[in-house]
């Protein structure tokens, strides 16, 4: 007799805390407050102190030089002659009073204090722009470097939107925010690859739990159909079980290749669009013959980057959706690549019934269709276009639907090249 299974286990606890450990003095940190403020109180004191030298210097210069005496005596034989070069008025003052030679002297003092003054005015003004561009330029640099944690943040982000999930910021440097913050970035960084690689592993597990009933089954309803000796009633059950078992399949499937999609592409090749979508054409070609359906469009080549696998099952799904999703009679699908403003363009357009624009947002549901929900119809399992959205977001593209007039659909994906 075999033993018994041991009950499952319960998970481990998780060890990751998000609570950082208290510092016993905390005003103590060097923070980015901090250690701002010490930035730019120290580079306004070093200018103040810098200005305040320029300006001392340029105000000792001044009143050196206007310590000079505004005039000269030239000659004081018989009669006092005074010479001045920046007073012309006190020249030749032969003929002047006193009251008018100590007027044009108070004069030329007056406009040596003036002309000394403008000077230091212009030099200090000057002085001041020259410490404003320097003390741009110094903040600048000084800002980049504060900052380039958060540079180095944002560059890891990016990497990591383009699944690269092994990626780690692993700052180093004084415990301050920016160090923090990387740090919480990390942590939150390793618990999604744990859930990536959980939910990858869900998959692979559930791609082969799921799969091998179905097949069995398939196998064993083929098996009795074969039987020519079987009753009409077994052989209907069984016709009926079959496509049950089928439509199963489909749905799992779909529903593992949602799951996988629902990422982004981590290897990716060159891709034409236009081998892609003649591609989906051939195989949806009997089908369109038999329901009447013409399948035309031009696909001019668009090479994108991504799973060629993928890109195959955005084109299969739209034209086989035109395809079914059509007039009774005279209806026609086109299918068009190219490239415009630089991304890759794959348009599905058909003949079909009239689509509410108000309808066009369900259409992308899992299990929706057009007025109705869930299974029931033998046209899919309603998920073709929720694949499509999923695979388009997944090379960083996007689908847009645009109802025609007179009914059907026009479904646009654009993928950047």
């Amino acid at each position: 007799m075999a033993a018994a299974p041991a009950p499952p286990q319960a998970p481990p606890k998780p060890t990751w805390d998000p609570r950082r450990p208290q510092t016993p003095f905390p005003w103590l940190r060097p923070t980015i407050r901090i250690r701002l403020t010490l930035l730019y109180g120290g580079m306004f004191l070093i200018a103040g102190i810098l200005l305040l030298s320029i300006i001392y210097l340029l105000a000792a210069q001044a009143i050196s030089t206007g310590n000079q005496p505004p005039f000269k005596i030239v000659s004081a034989s018989n009669e006092i002659k005074v010479a001045s070069a920046d007073c012309p008025a006190v020249n030749n003052a032969t003929g002047l009073t006193l009251t008018q030679f100590n007027s044009a002297i108070s004069d030329c003092i007056d406009h040596s204090r003036q002309v000394a003054l403008d000077n230091l005015l212009s030099r200090s003004l000057l002085a001041l722009l020259g410490l404003a561009v320097i003390a741009f330029a110094f903040g600048y640099a000084m800002a980049g470097r504060v900052l380039s944690p958060l540079g180095r943040i944002t560059r890891t982000a990016r990497a990591v939107a383009g699944s690269d999930l092994s990626r780690r910021i692993e700052l180093d440097g004084p415990d301050d925010e920016f160090k923090e913050l990387a740090d919480t970035f990390d942590d939150m960084l390793e618990r999604l690859q744990r859930a990536f690689t959980a939910q990858q592993r869900f998959v692979g597990n559930a791609s082969h739990e799921l799969r091998t009933p179905l097949a069995i089954n398939r196998t064993l309803l083929e098996v009795h159909l074969s039987d020519p000796n079987a009753p009409v009633e077994l052989q209907q059950l069984g016709k009926t079980l079959l496509a049950t078992n089928e439509r199963s399949e489909q749905l799992v499937e779909g529903l593992l290749l949602l799951a996988r999609s629902d990422n982004q592409i981590v290897e990716r090749k060159p891709v034409d669009l236009a081998e892609v979508a003649e591609q989906a054409i051939d195989q949806v070609h009997a089908e369109a013959e038999a329901k009447g359906v013409t399948i035309r469009g031009e696909q001019k080549p668009a090479v994108v980057q991504g799973n060629g696998v993928l890109l195959e099952r955005i084109a299969l799904n739209l034209v086989q959706n035109a395809v079914r999703y059509n007039v009774p009679e005279d209806g026609w699908v086109e299918v068009t690549t190219e490239v415009q403003h630089g991304q890759a363009v794959l348009v599905v357009s058909n003949t079909g019934p009239v689509v509410p624009a108000y309808e066009i947002d369900n259409l992308f549901e899992p299990f929706r269709r057009l007025r109705t929900e869930r299974t029931g119809s033998d046209k899919g399992v309603g998920l073709g276009l929720s694949i499509v959205r999923s695979v388009a977001r997944a090379h960083g593209g996007h689908i847009a639907a645009q109802p025609r007039e007179g009914g059907g659909l026009m479904m646009r994906v654009t993928l950047p090249v």
